[in-house]
């Protein structure tokens, strides 16, 4: 009987499905993957350090280039952070305009999930469509802030400014836009039995496996399990909102696609809700201009578009944050690529990588 001889091959790190710098040292036995071995690194900028030498102002702008394509989340996580360490009070009005904004980057970056995935499936067609969609987002982000990507809108305390009526109007139109939007997916995605063959049944992770690697936001609630910040902590006024936690049943590939596309929905239900209740008064709370938190610690996690995105800071009473770390769900749900390769053919790697849906500026912070 042949005998066949196992070896290495390098994916990445410039790789157009590694989605950035990430190289993945994947052993071959044939086709068939016997292990994934992720290496980290080549983005690594020293964020956590470089915000120890800012002022908390200062520091927003930083978590911007964190998960890049979803920036107001990152702001709002680090922000809460702050308000929680130095006990400032954010006006209703100000939750209101946040939460729109994070729900926005919300659908956006699953946009790219969905045209990066399809691309990586062979369908450029679908990043086109994905990518045409995300462009109204951006727009909106344009209006309220003059930013599309890396916005520092969200600021501590409240937003930078308030939202304009134009921005209202042209939510509620994009809101409106959405089911005609997630039809034409049906159609053009999820209705096709190629990408169906290459999804379903393909790098399943269990409930339980899910809990051991630490896995968080859709990638855990394709596995069944209804972990959502948003409804656990109910902070800001999510609490008040109606919206489902959508979760999945087996786990798989397949499931994690779903999984997103239904929280499109669900994102866009939210906004419509803050847009039918937004509430007048100020859009930023009192806020020194010289932010000297006293001595401390706080730890504020929120639901980021890729699970749950935490950060620590340790005061020492002065304008600059003694200590600053950041809990990144990319790098955290990185650790079940092994375990979703083995067993699998060389194709479905990329596939199963698409799927995590990692961002690599968040990966090496």
């Amino acid at each position: 009987m042949a005998q066949t001889e196992k070896f290495v091959l390098n994916m990445g790190p410039q790789h157009p499905s590694t989605h950035g710098v990430l190289q993945v040292q994947v052993e071959l036995d044939g086709e068939n993957i016997v292990g994934a071995k992720p290496v980290m690194g080549y983005l690594h900028r020293g964020i956590e350090k470089l915000m120890e030498s800012r002022t908390y102002q200062q520091c927003v702008p930083f978590t911007d280039r964190l998960d890049y394509v979803s920036a107001m989340n990152n702001n709002l996580g680090f922000c809460m952070a702050v308000e929680k360490l130095a006990g400032i009070e954010v006006p209703e009005r100000a939750w209101y305009i946040r939460t729109i904004c994070c729900e926005l980057n919300r659908i956006a970056s699953h946009h790219v999930f969905i045209g990066s995935l399809t691309n990586d499936l062979g369908s450029a067609t679908g990043m086109i469509y994905a990518f045409r969609d995300r462009e109204k987002i951006l727009d909106l982000f344009n209006i309220i802030c003059g930013a599309r990507m890396t916005c520092h809108y969200i600021r501590i305390g409240g937003v930078a400014a308030d939202a304009q009526a134009e921005f209202f109007q042209k939510t509620e139109e994009f809101i409106n836009y959405v089911p005609e939007m997630l039809d034409e997916y049906d159609r053009l995605f999820t209705g096709n039995e190629i990408f169906q063959r290459r999804m379903q049944g393909t790098s399943v992770i269990s409930k339980d496996d899910a809990l051991h690697f630490g896995m968080s936001g859709p990638n855990i609630r394709a596995s069944g399990i209804p972990y959502d910040i948003r409804r656990l902590d109910k902070y800001g006024i999510y609490g008040r909102l109606d919206f489902e936690v959508p979760v999945g049943e087996t786990g798989d590939n397949w499931d994690r696609y779903l999984i997103r596309i239904r929280e499109i929905e669900e994102s866009a239900k939210i906004i419509r809700q803050c847009l039918d209740n937004m509430p007048g008064g100020a859009f930023k709370g009192k806020v020194p201009k010289v932010l000297k938190p006293p001595k401390g610690d706080a730890y504020q996690r929120v639901e980021n578009t890729r699970g749950e995105l935490g950060f620590y800071i340790v005061s020492d009473g002065t304008a600059k944050p003694y200590r600053v770390h950041i809990r990144r769900p990319s790098f955290i749900n990185l650790q079940a690529l092994d375990h979703m390769c083995r067993g699998m053919v060389l194709a479905d790697a990329v596939t199963a990588f698409a799927t995590i849906d990692p961002l690599m500026g968040e990966v090496d912070c």
